[in-house]
């Protein structure tokens, strides 16, 4: 009889201690969740899902982001995060802050966050809730899952409904022409970074006098 063995693929030894170091993280990141005080809007709460195209800002460029919208909104100012739930999470820690936020976000993970959440499907940029009126967040704050000019425009959409004026785009470097032509937004010098490497470059784009020059 043959040797069944053979047709199953070995795992490398090195492949393996790293899956078995990725369990365990997990499982500590777990841990951690349930213990004492664990505060549920920190980042890494709602593990980020890279089949929904979703990847976390470093914990330093989310509070640099979430301080820029909280400065640009201004006091008892409303922010909007579309698609940008790293930045979101960060405004949340900031509690006792004089602003209020919603999450535009397509991830129903982030309906634990209430009233606050709301979903969002790019491919319907104004198919969005009686309650958010035109023109009633002092900022939106926006990252497009992809890197299509379709998917820039159509979130464009949702952008120019919701804002009073003031737009914090964040998309890859060759996204700059759309970005001026849909939204007249310009690159600022601040370059954002992901919690992991992204291949494609991003930067953020404004179209107001920010910090983030």
């Amino acid at each position: 009889k043959m040797d069944d063995d053979d047709d199953i693929p070995q795992l490398s030894s090195h492949t393996l201690a790293a899956l078995q170091e990725f369990y365990l993280e997990q499982q500590q990141r777990e841990g951690m969740k349930t213990s004492q005080g664990f505060n549920q809007y920190s980042i890494g709460s709602i593990e980020e899902d890279w089949q929904l195209s979703q990847f976390w800002y470093s914990d330093e460029t989310a509070s640099c982001l979430a301080k820029e919208a909280v400065l640009a909104a201004g006091k008892g100012g409303r922010i909007a995060c579309i698609s940008a739930p790293s930045v979101y999470q960060k405004l949340k820690e900031q509690d006792g802050e004089d602003f209020s936020v919603c999450i535009l976000e397509y991830d129903r993970r982030f309906s634990v966050y209430g009233e606050e959440f709301i979903f969002y499907d790019y491919n319907h940029p104004l198919d969005l809730p009686e309650n958010l009126l035109p023109h009633s967040f002092d900022i939106v704050i926006a990252d497009p899952p992809y890197l299509s000019e379709e998917c820039l425009q159509k979130t464009a959409e949702t952008i120019k409904y919701l804002t009073k004026g003031k737009i914090l785009l964040c998309t890859g470097a060759v996204m700059e022409e759309q970005a001026a032509k849909h939204l007249a937004v310009k690159m600022c010098k601040f370059i954002p970074k992901h919690s992991r490497n992204l291949a494609n470059e991003f930067r953020c784009y404004v179209n107001y006098a920010s910090g983030l020059d």
